[in-house]
């Protein structure tokens, strides 16, 4: 009898401390090889984090392994990634996501299956608001706070008439209500005279702009990026539209697209991006530098995002001091912590980052496509009130 409770004892022992060793594990999932001048910066960041915490003595004692999948750009998949890194690889978090669609996927298998997930890229409302719920975190500004940032200009302009264009999923479909929404607010007077929703990557740049065009708009906002971004740049230079007709544009200054767009870029748009060779900040000339020694490249905004996901996610681990999802949940409401764009946290009432992003004017210097005029709008002050707030989330999602 003794020497079956001493073996006992002894398998009880060597489990815990099996446990108390083994690696802090983080699923990881994006779209690798559907958006890789996005994601490839993106990955070289979380890359660049979890080497740091590494060097560091890990956390809670143990070391952090991040396992990472592709999803190809498909929600079905990143779903089979999701279930695949839970069962068998028992990974202790899940972060990530590209794509609105990806996000809302992976935010809806975070709440049937009580696993935290930190979505890093997705801009989508719905992913903290109308589809939230408690295991869903969301690190970038979304799309109701960029178009607030961007709104600020936009209202400044004498333009009454406005066409928009977007790629027709959640992500271009919540940027453009949000940005009518804030427009109107603020400008009665305005009005939406033209709509384009081409699919995403399948911009029919010609078409778009002649249908857009026809209706005469004094002005555009533009949600398009990555090779569509380039197709309307590009016809749009080419038939005189731009700089003519004034565009406003979600991410258009972000380093991945003005490199692609070199001496194209339109000068003037008032966009929201990333001047990352233009801020002296501490925080942020501590990780550019960094960056820059390990990968010989400069950082884009991707790497941004990558590399303060990993530090939210550690920072709430310390907090919690486990990797229990339930304790976890409650370390990252309201949780305090470091970016390369100074400090941040995430809301209590909607588990939305207030990290920010930029605002300025697109110019050319030296062949390349720049920031200029530019203005760092912290996240906090572009926020939706509480009441707002709780008329679109589910009551069940603030629990």
């Amino acid at each position: 009898m003794k020497q079956s409770v001493i073996a006992a004892l002894a398998l009880v022992a060597s489990a815990v401390g099996a446990q108390g060793t083994a690696p802090i594990k983080i699923g990881e999932i994006n779209s690798y090889s559907a958006i890789p001048q996005f994601t490839q910066p993106y990955k070289q960041g979380w890359q660049l984090a979890v080497e740091e915490v590494n060097a560091a003595g890990g956390l809670l004692g143990r070391k952090v392994e991040v396992i990472t999948r592709d999803d190809g750009g498909k929600p079905e998949e990143a779903l089979r990634h999701a279930v695949e890194l839970s069962t068998k690889e028992k990974v202790d978090v899940l972060a990530g996501g590209f794509l609105s669609n990806v996000g809302l996927a992976l935010a809806d298998h975070a709440a049937k299956n009580h696993r935290v997930f930190v979505a890093s890229e997705p801009l989508s409302d719905a992913i903290v608001w109308d589809k939230g719920n408690r295991y869903t975190f969301r690190l970038r500004p979304s799309t109701w706070m960029q178009a607030a940032m961007l709104v600020e200009e936009a209202a400044k302009l004498p333009a009454k008439r406005w066409a928009t264009i977007a790629p027709n999923y959640e992500y271009g479909q919540s940027a453009v209500a949000s940005f009518k929404e804030l427009l109107k607010a603020k400008r009665p007077d305005v009005e939406f005279v033209a709509e384009q929703w081409p699919a995403q990557g399948k911009l029919e740049a010609g078409s778009t702009l002649s249908a857009l065009m026809a209706a005469k708009p004094d002005a555009i906002f533009n949600v398009t990026f990555a090779a569509d971004l380039a197709r309307l740049v590009r016809e749009g230079n080419q038939r005189g539209v731009f700089p003519k007709t004034p565009v406003v544009s979600m991410l258009s200054g972000e380093p991945e697209y003005l490199d692609v767009l070199k001496d194209e870029t339109p000068k003037g748009w008032i966009v929201t991006g990333y001047p990352w060779d233009q801020i002296d900040s501490k925080e942020h000339g501590t990780f550019a530098a960094n960056y820059y020694k390990k990968y010989h490249e400069n950082p884009k905004v991707g790497s941004v995002v990558g590399y303060a996901s990993m530090q939210a996610i550690f920072a709430a681990i310390r907090k919690a001091k486990t990797t229990d999802n339930e304790k976890l949940v409650t370390a990252l409401r309201g949780l305090q912590f470091s970016t390369p764009f100074g400090p941040a946290e995430f809301r209590a009432i909607d588990q939305q980052s207030t990290m920010g992003a930029f605002v300025g004017k697109l110019d050319v210097r030296g062949g390349k496509g720049t920031m200029t005029q530019w203005r760092y709008a912290d996240g906090k002050n572009y926020q939706p009130t509480d009441a707002y707030v709780k008329s679109r989330r589910p009551a069940e999602a603030m629990k």
